[in-house]
Order: structure tokens, then sequence, then C-alpha cells
């Protein structure tokens, strides 16, 4: 596994790719890039189109996990969790004392990674998520204190 690399601008394609494989409502290349616009937000990568990226943003002290996708043949080797750590460590590099994302609350998997990296519950969006049956569950909102430990 390479390591994960930060960029302020790339193939958006690439990553459009990588998060249509990871969610069933996937982001556009032009969604990512309009992000990758904003002042403040970045990526970053690993493995290419074989591993993951995690987009985020940091502004007034506090960072946001915008969305971290790993490719499904990719999973359950650390590239998450490299990934989590590259933005973190980005992020406060940017200033960034907090980060915070938000998760569904049936999404195991990536909460069990979260708590691994210290990110506690700080508060809950009741049904925001429709999952693939119809019905609705919590966002679960994360936060942790940076640098990571």
């Amino acid at each position: 596994m390479k390591t994960a690399v930060l960029t302020h601008s790339c193939d958006v394609d690439i990553l459009a790719r990588l998060h249509a494989a990871s969610f069933a409502d996937a982001w556009s290349a032009e969604w990512i890039g309009g992000l990758l616009a904003q002042a403040g937000t970045f990526a970053c990568l690993t493995d290419g189109e074989d591993g993951g990226f995690i987009l985020a943003r940091a502004a007034g002290g506090e960072a946001e996990v915008l969305t971290l996708a790993v490719m499904p043949a990719a999973r359950r080797r650390g590239i998450g969790t490299n990934l989590m750590r590259a933005a973190a460590h980005q992020a406060h590099q940017m200033g960034a004392e907090a980060m915070f994302l938000e998760v569904g609350e049936a999404n195991e998997a990536a909460k069990a990674l979260y708590a691994r990296l210290g990110f506690a519950e700080v508060a809950r969006r009741r049904g925001y998520y429709s999952d693939k049956n119809g019905g609705k569950g919590d966002a679960i909102i994360l936060s942790v204190k940076l640098p990571l430990i």
C-alpha cells in the first residue's frame, strides 16, 4: 500500500469512480471538482484507482471529512486509516484543532474505524439517511481533537 498523497487538484474522474464503487448515491466528477475548488478543501489519494481517497476541508479552526471512499476489494488493508490520518494531519497543519464527520448508524465498519482513531459521538441527525429498503437511518456526528495520537 502506498502512502496517501495530498492533492488540491487531481483527476476528479478517478475520484468519482472510487466514490461510485463505494456509495449508491455517488458524487459526480463535476461535484467533486467543485468541492476541490473551494478554499480549504483538499483530497488525499492512495493506490490510485485501486485504493481510495478522502475529501476534507479546514476552516475556522475546524475540519470536516466530506467523504471517505475505499474500493471494496481494497478494504480491511489499512487504507481508510491511512487516509484519515493523512487528512487529519493536513487539517491540523491548516490550523484545525478538531475534526468532524458524519456516518450512517448502520455503517459498522466505518464506525469501528473512527472509534479506533478516537472519534466520539457529539450529535445525531434523526432519519437523515435513506437505506436500500426505503427505511431511514440516523447520521451520527463524530468529532476528535487534533492532532490525532
